[in-house]
């Protein structure tokens, strides 16, 4: 059973970021979110700047054999993009998110809890989901710690 902290209400600003957005199918997710990552570093590398906040995936659909992911880095200004990296931000605005410790795979739980949450509360959802990614690769899958967030209204 997935482990979820509480879900949080908060306001939150908008984050400048760089991003790859791309689609493709759940089973080609971790090797595409790897790859990204270091494509990704390696400019932030050769431009001298560092990551505002750990990594993320924005999730713009739920259609599991075609997802249209973006797959960025949170800065703490905004830098320009280059090739198939771009620029852009995360928009500011109310958001739930909660805290989950668990594999990547029994993820699903904590949408469903998150969603009975925002209609318990008298919110509409009201954009694309984020996941923060913490750890990664090298750490037990129950060790996993990801922020999910949902912007709403």
């Amino acid at each position: 059973m997935p482990r979820v902290s509480n879900i949080e209400l908060l306001c939150q600003s908008g984050q400048p970021v760089l991003f790859i957005r791309t689609r493709t199918r759940v089973e080609n997710l971790p090797q595409l979110i790897g790859e990204s990552y270091g494509r990704m570093a390696a400019y932030l590398k050769e431009l001298g700047e560092i990551l505002a906040d750990v990594p993320y995936t924005a999730y713009h659909n739920m259609d599991m054999q075609d997802l249209d992911v973006e797959i960025g880095f949170p800065l703490s200004k905004a830098l320009p993009g280059r090739d198939d990296i771009q620029a852009g931000s995360i928009p500011g605005g109310k958001v739930i998110f909660c805290m989950y410790r668990g594999a990547y795979s029994e993820i699903g739980p904590v949408y469903e809890e998150m969603m009975k949450w925002v209609q318990d509360n008298g919110f509409t959802s009201s954009g694309s989901s984020y996941e923060y990614y913490y750890n990664g690769p090298g750490f037990p899958e129950s060790e996993m710690l990801t922020r999910v967030v949902l912007p709403i209204a």
